[in-house]
């Protein structure tokens, strides 16, 4: 049986979008396209949708046209080993027009919102003091693209 799995709309780049994510992250690939034919919504031949994995997780992108647009109650989230890996899927995600956001949030050039952050961040959050979450707070907030090192002092104490 499959796994559950999200599917993105796309106006008419799921394509596109699936070649851009494909060639960010290692490890992934575009596992299927489909094309719309004759008496549907799209001309045919044209990508109805492509099946793709990034790091082990299957997403469909679908080319719906312009009815629906992404917003930010949806993100992607990019866990990084370290600051290193925050610096290379930040800058590669933002490429070719993408926009930085607040709190290590960006939107790419197609709309989505991904989040860029330090790799067991939730579960540490979880499990540490209050104390310690107000200062990752107080420190976090006001950045853009997260900094593990000064997280990690705020964190510390």
């Amino acid at each position: 049986m499959e796994s559950i799995h999200p599917c993105l709309w796309f106006d008419n780049n799921a394509l596109e979008a699936a070649e851009f994510y494909t060639g960010i992250f290692p490890d992934s690939r575009i596992l299927n396209v489909t094309h719309y034919s004759k008496d549907m919504p799209m001309p045919a031949s044209t990508v109805l949708t492509v099946d793709i994995e990034i790091r082990g997780v299957r997403l469909m992108l679908l080319n719906g046209g312009p009815l629906f647009q992404f917003n930010e109650s949806i993100s992607l989230v990019c866990p990084c080993a370290n600051q290193a890996e925050i610096d290379e899927f930040w800058d590669k995600l933002l490429s070719g027009g993408g926009q930085p956001v607040q709190c290590g949030w960006l939107k790419d050039r197609f709309g989505v919102s991904w989040q860029v952050s330090p790799a067991g961040f939730g579960e540490m959050f979880a499990n540490g003091t209050e104390e310690q979450r107000e200062r990752w707070m107080a420190a976090m907030m006001p950045m853009v693209k997260l900094d593990i090192n000064v997280l990690m002092a705020a964190w510390n104490g």
